[in-house]
């Protein structure tokens, strides 16, 4: 495995030096999607000291900051009792998914083990719509076959988009678009808003998801890089709204962003019925 060090040496973050505050409905919903799911699936094999130790040998390592003795307890038990900054969550989310996917690495046999890792992030990002959808009082349709289906989606996305970016997740911005044109591994992928039901209906879809500065770039790069798997929060939770409306969605492995602005993390998505 890279180690963390040689890792913040190969991709440094400069931009995320300066900590930004995060949300604390965002703080409340992550607990209480990160921590059980956490627990369900890892707690019978340790404890927090593990996150405890990654989490602070992260903000050291990363941001050269001494981590506060209760941070990790504070995010596991009272999350609305204090306020964070987008470094400390960075780091939470470090620790928490590091250990998980080690133990999973321990626990699971080698082939489905990138599997098992994915199903760790959606269940993870399951957990957090369900507390958003309530709290933001999404309405979405059951399914996409009509122009105000689609419409009631575009509104939900939004709905969410904009509580991300509100509570700090999103530093500055959030879009998902689908008006397409792109390029992959020489092919040219075009598609309008206005053909988006039409594609889905004959068996898939595309649309772009754009993020301004999401609060655990560093630590999802550096996961990428030590564990093969990043924790994608807000695509999961993107993943789950689609699940929804009876949609298969999710970010592809081969989209090469280069050409849109550096400050984007742009991912090109398929968008399927579900079997």
């Amino acid at each position: 495995m890279i180690p963390l060090q040689a890792l913040t040496q190969r991709y440094p973050f400069p931009d995320y030096q300066t900590w930004w505050p995060v949300g604390e409905a965002f703080m409340r919903f992550m607990s209480g999607a990160i921590v059980p799911t956490w627990q369900a699936w890892v707690a019978p094999h340790d404890h927090l000291a593990p996150i405890q130790a990654y989490t602070a040998t992260y903000l050291q390592t990363v941001y050269g900051r001494t981590a506060d003795a209760h941070l990790v307890e504070a995010f596991v038990r009272e999350p609305a009792a204090r306020g964070w900054q987008s470094g400390e969550f960075d780091a939470l989310s470090y620790g928490f998914y590091r250990h998980a996917f080690e133990v999973l690495a321990a626990t699971t046999a080698a082939e489905p083990l990138s599997q098992a890792r994915r199903a760790f992030t959606r269940a993870v990002g399951e957990r957090f719509f369900q507390q958003m959808a309530r709290h933001l009082r999404l309405s979405l349709p059951p399914g996409l076959e009509t122009e105000e289906d689609f419409r009631l989606l575009r509104q939900g996305i939004g709905k969410v988009g904009a509580f991300l970016v509100r509570e700090g997740y999103l530093r500055d911005g959030f879009a998902f678009r689908f008006d397409v044109d792109v390029r992959v591994q020489g092919q040219r992928i075009h598609q309008t808003e206005g053909d988006f039901l039409a594609r889905l209906r004959a068996g898939g879809a595309v649309a772009l998801y754009e993020m301004g500065y999401p609060i655990i770039l560093p630590s999802a790069v550096y996961l990428f890089h030590q564990m093969g798997e990043a924790q994608h929060h807000s695509s999961r939770i993107i993943e789950e709204l689609f699940r929804q409306v009876g949609c298969e969605a999710s970010e592809t492995p081969d989209f090469d962003p280069t050409g849109f602005p550096p400050e984007l993390v742009v991912e090109l998505w398929t968008i399927r019925p579900a079997l």
